[in-house]
Formats: C-alpha cells, sequence, structure tokens
C-alpha cells in the first residue's frame, strides 16, 4: 500500500465530507484512482496516469471517471481499470475525451452545465450551489435565447465575432416569443438590453466551466465588445411622489382591493427590503421586540435588517394563523401570496407613477435616509447591502442605533404616505403637541383601517 492512500469503498466515500477546500483521496488498489471532493462536498471520481505507454518523460494525464451516486464504487473502479488499460497500450484516454468534448454543441454544453456547472464562481461563496430559483431563471435564460441562435454551432468554433452577433440580435429582439403551452399557461420571452446583459453574463459563466473542464481553450465572451453592465438605476420617489403613493393604496383599499397586496406594498416602502423578502416573509422572521426582520436566506445570505415603528405598525394589524408560517400566505396552497401584480399596475396608475417598479421603493428607503442625513453605514444597515467595500463598515454598526435610523427614516416615508406635506413632517407647528393630539383624536373618531392602525403605534410606543 502506498503511503496516504487507502481503500476506496462506500463507507469511506459517505465519510468524507467538505472541509472548505477541494481535496483528493487515493485508492490503495489501483495507482492513479480516487475520490475528489470538491468545497461545495461533490465528489468524483477521477484518475490520474502517464500516456504514450508510460514511463517517467510521458505526459501526466488526468480524467474525471464519473460522479459518486450516479457511479458506484465498483463501477468506477472497473471504468478506471478500462482506462488504465488503454493507457498501457499507448492510448490517450483524456485526450481522446477532450477531443470529443470539442465536437460538443452549445446544446450540449448548457445540458452539461446544468449537470455540473450550476454553482457560484466567484467571491466568499464560490463553490455554492446556485439556489434553485437561480439556477431556473439562468437555463430559462440560457435556453430561450442562446439555443435558437447558437445551440447548433459547436463549442470549439464560436468567436468573440459571433457572441457580439449573439448580443446584438437578442438586444434587438430576435429571440422574443409569446407561445401558448397549456390551459392558463404561456411561454413569453422578452428580448431588449437587459434580456441581452443577463444572458451574456449567463453565457460567459458557461464558457467559464467549459474552460476550466478543458472542454474549450478560451472564453470568447472576455474579449467581446458589448455592453456589460447594467446601467445605474437612480429612479427613486421624492416626498411628494410617496404622498401621490400613500393616496393610491388608501383609494384602492376603499374599493375593496385585495389588503395583502397593499400591506406588501406598504411594507416595500416602509422597510427597503427587496421584494420577495417581503412577499415570502415569515412569522418566525418578524422580531417585534428588537424591532427588525432576520431572514435565513437572502440573496445574500442570513440578514437582520431593522425596521422602524411604522413598519411595525402595519405587521401588527396582520392577523397570524395557524394554518400559514407565511405572513402573506396563499389563497389556496402552502406557498405565500403572489397576487400583487395587478393591484401595483392599479397604484402606479392612479398615483401617474409611470416607470416605477416595486425596486424603486427600496431606492426610496436608501435616497430618503442619506437625504434625511443618516450615515451611509446605517443606510447600508437598513438596506442589507453586503460588498467587500461596505462589509468592514458595516461590521461595526450596532444594531440599537442602526434601528433608530430605520424609525426616523420610516416616520419620514410614512408621513408622506398618509398625506402630509414636507413643511409638516419638517417643520411643525409652534403647538405641536396639541396638533398632534388634536389629529390623533379626529383620526380615532372617525374610525376605520386608519384609526386601527393608529391604536396599533399607540399601544406599541406605550408598551
Amino acid at each position: 500500500m502506498v503511503q496516504g492512500t487507502i481503500l476506496l469503498t462506500k463507507r469511506v466515500i459517505d465519510a468524507a465530507v467538505s472541509n472548505g477546500k477541494r481535496y483528493d483521496i487515493w485508492d490503495s488498489e489501483i495507482p492513479g484512482f480516487g475520490l475528489r471532493v470538491g468545497v461545495s462536498g461533490t465528489k468524483t471520481f477521477v484518475l490520474r496516469y502517464r500516456a504514450e505507454g508510460g514511463g517517467r518523460g510521458a505526459p501526466k494525464r488526468h480524467v474525471t471517471v464519473g460522479r459518486f451516486g450516479t457511479l458506484t464504487v465498483e463501477m468506477a473502479r472497473r471504468q478506471a481499470k478500462q482506462l488504465l488499460a488503454k493507457a498501457t497500450v499507448g492510448e490517450d484516454p483524456a485526450k481522446a475525451r477532450n477531443d470529443k468534448r470539442g465536437e460538443m454543441r452549445i446544446s450540449e454544453l448548457i445540458d452539461l452545465y446544468e449537470k455540473q456547472g450550476c454553482y457560484i464562481q466567484r467571491g466568499k461563496r464560490q463553490g455554492v450551489p446556485m439556489k434553485p430559483r437561480t439556477k431556473q431563471y439562468t437555463l430559462a435564460r440560457l435556453r430561450h435565447h442562446v439555443v435558437p441562435l447558437l445551440g447548433n454551432r459547436r463549442v470549439t468554433e464560436v468567436n468573440t465575432g459571433d457572441i457580439e452577433r449573439f448580443f446584438r440580435d437578442v438586444e434587438a429582439g430576435k429571440t422574443a416569443r409569446d407561445d401558448k403551452v397549456g390551459p392558463r399557461r404561456r411561454i413569453v420571452v422578452r428580448g431588449g438590453e437587459g434580456a441581452a446583459r443577463k444572458v451574456f453574463r449567463d453565457l460567459s459563466a458557461v464558457f467559464s466551466f467549459a474552460r476550466r473542464s478543458e472542454i474549450v481553450t478560451r472564453n470568447p465572451c472576455e474579449t467581446a465588445a458589448v455592453k456589460k453592465t447594467d446601467n445605474h438605476k437612480d429612479r427613486f420617489l421624492t416626498l411628494e411622489e410617496v404622498k401621490r403613493f400613500g393616496g393610491a393604496l388608501r383609494e384602492l383599499e376603499k374599493d375593496g382591493t385585495n389588503r395583502k397586496a397593499l400591506d406588501i406594498m406598504r411594507l416595500w416602502m416602509l422597510t427597503g427590503c427587496r421584494r420577495e423578502e417581503i412577499a415570502s416573509l415569515k412569522w418566525q422572521e418578524v422580531d417585534f421586540e428588537h424591532g427588525c426582520l432576520r431572514f435565513g436566506d437572502t440573496k445574500t445570505g442570513k440578514a437582520v435588517r431593522p425596521i422602524g415603528a411604522a413598519a411595525i405598525a402595519v405587521l401588527k394589524t396582520i392577523e397570524q394563523t395557524d394554518e400559514s408560517e407565511f405572513v402573506f400566505p396563499a389563497g389556496e396552497g402552502d406557498s405565500y401570496f403572489r397576487g400583487y401584480k395587478t393591484p401595483w399596475k392599479k397604484v402606479i396608475e392612479k398615483a401617474h407613477l409611470s416607470g416605477v417598479t416595486p425596486h424603486t421603493l427600496r431606492h426610496t428607503m436608501g435616497s430618503t435616509a442619506i437625504s434625511s442625513g443618516e450615515a451611509m453605514a446605517f443606510t447600508g444597515a437598513i438596506l442589507g447591502h453586503v460588498n467587500p467595500r461596505s462589509t468592514a463598515i458595516y461590521a461595526h454598526v450596532q444594531h440599537s442605533p442602526a434601528r433608530r435610523a430605520a424609525d426616523r427614516v420610516a416616520e419620514r416615508i410614512a408621513a408622506a404616505l398618509a398625506g402630509m406635506s414636507d413643511l409638516e413632517v419638517d417643520a411643525p407647528a409652534p403647538d405641536e403637541d396639541e396638533e398632534l393630539l388634536r389629529r390623533v383624536a379626529e383620526t380615532l373618531m372617525k374610525g376605520g383601517t386608519e384609526a386601527d392602525r393608529l391604536r396599533v403605534v399607540i399601544n406599541a410606543l406605550a408598551t
């Protein structure tokens, strides 16, 4: 037995776990046969040998035998012996396999990428599998745009010029389609600048995977002369626009629009959270005691977001039930409510805010925080931004001052949602307390939803 080797068995392989780095376990029975454990914990059988019949001067080769699970230890061992036998008589299995892969079509490469390549390629989470929804959207873009235009091309034949033409074809809408595929089900594919940029990044990742797998020698996307970054989005709502938005919410609520949809929109505005973070919010993620949302899994991983009293007031008006873990449960099934798209269009139309998206409300929280004099670090804590430059700053942000910042910003936005002007927010009347009490009393006497929410806020503050 060679030192540092062990007989590979199912028990040995099952016991092998990821330690944060890729490592190999070599078999004591077949020279060069081993198991590679990836950063993410994937286990692959590998074989290393010397080509051209062996000998010290022969070139070293490395070939993947197959993934554990797809192959048993016994199956992988038989294949390794067959490959070594070919190498002994002068054949080069690794070169033959790479040559065959070089004949692969782009559509076949995308299929291989789905099975073996859907992992994060850069940053601290390198090697971590894509989240299911990210993987779903990525593969959908590749199959809806890349396959129709480049699917039949051989992977080694696609050059930089082909990539540039592909980008401009998607940009021009050549892959756009609207197909009915079943009852109440359609596949709608839209081209345009945004679609071209996104699928270009996806295709570049596919070629990077192919290069690491020695299927191609270069990534033609790297030198393509295309606009590789999104347009900078700086649209946000002024407080006057927030007033119109709030007025539209109140009008639609009176008209009987689904309350779940409207409360989701209120929380988008008052928290600065991403669209799905609020729509899929669970009660276990709401920390009323500390005034924050504790997300177990977001776009950037685990996150704690401080929220203001106005957002807490909205959450406390929502009835919790034992039937669902979601704050906004779906009408049927075990999932969360997704029927906010049509109400959103109605709100935007009624408020005369064309071109505004739910993400605009997130921008509004950030811009309101900065324009109100809040520190950049507090603003980042509210929005949950994570990047190498800001991480060092946010690491020193205490939760309490960040929550107070969220309170101040949400208070300003909540005032605009309620229809108050900038002057009323920034410069209260001299008899501030008396005026405030008068307005509170009037609201409570009128009754209705606004009175109920006001009682919740008063009770929360009093407690």
